[in-house]
């Protein structure tokens, strides 16, 4: 995200913003019919243990691998920034069309194991009924959930979850890989970019800001920041919103450009768990992409980055807004769409 700017403390007089500015972040869902059925609950009646299958099967997961969370999380993002919440993240390509995993951004998805795992036993319990969207929803809720150290201490929410998930969404047929690489944010994208993408979607600055916090958990690889380290423009080699002496640590861990065996955790120390020490990183240049740096660019995303630094109960908070928000972008219900019986292909 182009900006050279050192990251300041908002001024004073910022922090005493009216709430009508904040209202104004507040996402309109362009994508998302009010009168749709998606609801908290949907499956109380035909499917009662639905919830409960998915949270088993991510429980035993995260408890076999704690690194499993960022790619649950990550599956429902990538999912509803291309073509809606619906699920054709998980298609396989065809002989006649190469589907949305299969595009760049998404070759490093992972944790498909998993999804695979949980709509098996759903298949099983409630045949025909939970869709592999609302699966992967509950899923990356259940996963960020167990990654909070509030929710697991029991200091949160009584169900241990951090939020609730609106359910009822439908799968769609279609998976395009040239949707995804068209729509999908770039760890190299500015925020003016940033915000096109987000609002695309009918999300706002909030929304952008927040989600950035998902970065909290797991790790990126060297091809992912390696314009940031080398070459950057003819003016400056290294990207001058990254602090110089993490970013030359960084050139030091990617001394071959194509490297995609070294990890680098996307927060020091606590990449598997969630909080906001993200935001810490981003305020002293350390964000690992150039769209984490962007945040500190803009005034409202970077008053929300320094507010989040101070409140980590504000962020959780909020990151469970935007990600109902999120969840509601382009969705099928009703009729629309079908429920797979297996969430890699379409129904016959």
């Amino acid at each position: 995200m182009a900006m050279c700017v050192r990251p300041l403390l908002p001024h004073p007089v910022r922090l005493l913003l009216p709430l009508l500015v904040l209202e104004v972040l507040a996402p309109v869902h362009g994508g998302y019919d009010k009168t749709s059925l998606l609801r908290v609950g949907f499956y109380k009646q035909s499917c009662p243990d639905a919830e409960a299958i998915v949270r088993e099967v991510v429980a035993k997961a995260v408890g076999d691998d704690q690194t499993v969370t960022a790619p649950l999380l990550r599956l429902h993002f990538h999912d509803c920034f291309v073509r809606g919440c619906d699920a054709s993240v998980l298609l396989n390509s065809t002989q006649t069309s190469t589907a949305e995993k299969d595009a760049k951004p998404n070759l490093t998805l992972d944790a498909f194991d998993v999804i695979d795992a949980i709509k098996e036993k759903l298949e099983k319990k409630c045949p025909r009924t939970v869709s592999c969207a609302d699966i992967l929803a509950i899923a990356a809720r259940d996963a960020v959930s167990l990654a909070t150290k509030v929710v697991t201490q029991g200091q949160w929410r009584k169900d241990g979850n951090l939020y609730e998930v609106e359910t009822g969404r439908r799968d769609g047929r279609v998976s395009s890989a040239k949707e995804a690489a068209a729509h999908l944010p770039d760890s190299f994208d500015g925020i003016r970019k940033l915000i096109t993408r987000f609002a695309s979607k009918g999300l706002g600055l909030k929304d952008l800001a927040v989600l950035s916090g998902a970065h909290a958990l797991g790790n990126s690889h060297c091809p992912s920041l390696e314009k940031r380290l080398r070459n950057f423009t003819a003016q400056y080699d290294t990207d001058p919103t990254l602090d110089a002496a993490y970013g030359a640590m960084l050139r030091q861990q990617c001394s071959t450009p194509e490297d995609n065996q070294t990890e680098l955790a996307m927060v020091p120390g606590s990449s598997t768990t969630f909080d906001a020490a993200y935001y810490s990183l981003v305020a002293g240049n350390k964000g690992l992409f150039h769209s984490d740096q962007a945040l500190l660019s803009n005034g409202a995303t970077r008053m929300l980055v320094y507010g989040y630094i101070r409140s980590e109960k504000r962020f959780l908070s909020d990151f469970g807004v935007s990600m109902v928000n999120m969840g509601r972008v382009a969705v099928l219900t009703g009729r629309q769409g079908q429920v797979r019986t297996r969430c890699a292909v379409i129904n016959n």
